[in-house]
């Protein structure tokens, strides 16, 4: 008897390389998709201008880049005692408009270098729901816990989305031209906007990006809204909130990520990352012992290896870490 409502997902032609280089914009998921990407050591850039929900905001971050726009202190407001960007997420908002101001265009300038040259850009539209400020109808990225009063909360129109998309599309691919774009929608239901509005919004979103998908060569689309929803479809999947996918959920998601977005020999290299990662984070009991120091010397070896076979990984650190004396092998490091 079947409990669980399976779909098949078509891989990704041409899929993934390793040595591929990644932009990851968007949602809160894109971040958690992205730490996966990192962790094993894929060529991945996640989120420049920080979280962002709405495709118009994403879009806009995107044109910021292929201008390449330096922002200044103009830009920026202040709001209990930080220095904020309405375009940015408020990690890059600080005690001063010169530290704010070096984080933003620390990763504009890596932005613009990465689009200019980028294998992929993954985009994961979270919301059609955006925020306006009422004293100039601008669109901002992120409220920064302003009072609810000076915005207007409006549902972008299904058009407008389209419109947006088509633009920054037309504009990338004039610019780089060997550039794919993979599609997601965030499977995090956004609650406070209610249930209805919540399914409304996700579906503006889902027809966009299909238009977006049939319209356009070299754009695709990765069904991670519907694993969750469709294929999941259970509470249990979910954190406490019950809005945001629980780290089983994430993980399944990845997995199919991997299986068919990546090259079948990019899956090959994943696990043996993964095997080192978690060999990383093995703490002895007794790091003296001379079993302990085999395993040491034994993953020092295969971490070699793999920096021999694949230059472009950067494997320094857990070269360091494996080579190491004992006593300084204990710990819960990470690649």
């Amino acid at each position: 008897m079947d409990f669980r409502l399976t779909f098949p997902i078509e891989p990704l032609t041409p899929a993934m390389q390793y040595q591929d280089q990644l932009l990851l914009m968007g949602s809160c998921f894109a971040e958690e998709i992205g730490a996966q990407l990192q962790q094993h050591h894929l060529n991945a850039q996640v989120n420049p201008h920080g979280i962002l929900y709405n495709p118009l905001s994403i879009t806009q971050a995107m044109h910021s880049y292929l201008d390449g726009k330096v922002y200044q202190k103009e830009d920026l407001f202040m709001h209990e005692d930080l220095w904020h960007s309405w375009d940015h997420h408020s990690r890059f908002s600080a005690l001063t408009p010169e530290a704010a101001l070096a984080g933003i265009n620390a990763a504009q300038e890596a932005a613009v270098k990465t689009l200019e040259t980028a294998d992929w850009v993954i985009i994961t539209l979270g919301s059609a729901h955006a925020y306006v400020l009422k004293e100039n109808n601008r669109l901002v990225g992120n409220c920064h816990k302003v009072a609810a009063d000076a915005f207007y909360k409006r549902l972008l129109t299904l058009e407008e989305v389209i419109t947006a998309l088509d633009n920054v599309m037309h504009r990338l691919f004039f610019r780089n031209k060997k550039v794919n774009i993979l599609f997601t929608i965030s499977p995090v239901r956004y609650a406070r906007d209610g249930v209805v509005a919540n399914n409304l919004s996700k579906a503006i979103l889902i027809q966009a990006v299909h238009h977006m998908v049939n319209k356009f060569n070299r754009l695709y689309y990765f069904p991670a809204y519907e694993l969750v929803i469709d294929d999941l479809r259970d509470y249990r999947f979910y954190k406490d909130d019950l809005v945001h996918p629980s780290a089983a959920a994430v993980n399944y998601v990845w997995e199919q990520f991997a299986k068919y977005c990546i090259h079948p020999e990019g899956q090959q290299l994943l696990k043996a990352v993964a095997d080192v990662n978690r060999a990383m984070q093995h703490r002895p009991f007794h790091p003296q012992t001379p079993g302990h120091q085999q395993f040491l010397q034994v993953y020092a070896m295969k971490v070699r290896l793999l920096m021999q076979q694949h230059p472009n990984l950067r494997l320094d650190a857990a070269l360091k870490y494996f080579e190491s004396l004992p006593e300084q092998g204990v710990g819960n490091t990470t690649l």
